[in-house]
C-alpha cells in the first residue's frame, strides 16, 4: 500500500477513536486488516477494539454490515490520518461510485483527541455518528462517557446486533 506523505509526526499522542464497517466482501478479514495498517501507521498505536457488531445499512442499500469502533493514539495529525486511512480504504478495494454506495471497508474519524475540526475533508466529532446505533452502540462499548443516553434511545430501534466480543480482534492488536 502507498500511504500518502504523512508530514511530520505532533509531538504528544491524541486519542482517537476509528469508526470501522464494511458491506462488501470478506468484511471481518477487511476490518482485522484496517486495524493491522492502521497500527502500522508512524507513531500510532491501536490500544482497544470494540466488540464486532453487524447492522443493517442506514440511509443505503445493500448487504448488512460489520462494524467496531477501534481506540488508538496517534502522534499524526487530523489531515495527515484522514489521508492514511483513505489509503487504507483504497488498498481494500474500496470504490465511491455514489454517497452512501456499499463499501469493502469504510474507516471514519469519529473523535479526535477532543478537537472540534470542521474543513471541507474532516469533520470531528464525525457529524451523523449521533443518529448511528452502528457508531454509538460500539464506541459506548469502549468510551461510555462519549456516548449520551438519550442518543443511544434515539437509535434503539435501528437495526444492530452484537457478533463477538472484544477479542475478534486480538491477532491484530497484538494481545
Amino acid at each position: 500500500m502507498n500511504l500518502p506523505d504523512l508530514g511530520e509526526e505532533g509531538e504528544r499522542p491524541a486519542l482517537v477513536y476509528v469508526g470501522l464497517g464494511a458491506n462488501l466482501g470478506e468484511r471481518e478479514a477487511a476490518l482485522r486488516n484496517a486495524l493491522a495498517a492502521i497500527g502500522q501507521l508512524p507513531g500510532t498505536r491501536v490500544t482497544r477494539v470494540s466488540p464486532l457488531y453487524g447492522s443493517a445499512p442506514v440511509d443505503a442499500g445493500g448487504p448488512d454490515y460489520l462494524n467496531a469502533v477501534a481506540e488508538l493514539t496517534t502522534a499524526l495529525a487530523p489531515q495527515p490520518l484522514l489521508q492514511a486511512l483513505q489509503s487504507i480504504e483504497q488498498a481494500a478495494g474500496r470504490q465511491r461510485p455514489y454517497r452512501n454506495a456499499p463499501r469493502t471497508l469504510d474507516l471514519d474519524i469519529l473523535w479526535f483527541g477532543g478537537q472540534a475540526i470542521d474543513t471541507p475533508e474532516l469533520t470531528v466529532p464525525h457529524p451523523r455518528m449521533a443518529e448511528r446505533a452502528f457508531v454509538l452502540r460500539p464506541l459506548a462499548d469502549l468510551a461510555p462517557e462519549r456516548v449520551d443516553a438519550a442518543a443511544l434511545q434515539a437509535v434503539a430501534l435501528q437495526d444492530i446486533h452484537r457478533l463477538e466480543g472484544p477479542g475478534w480482534a486480538d491477532a491484530v492488536v497484538g494481545r
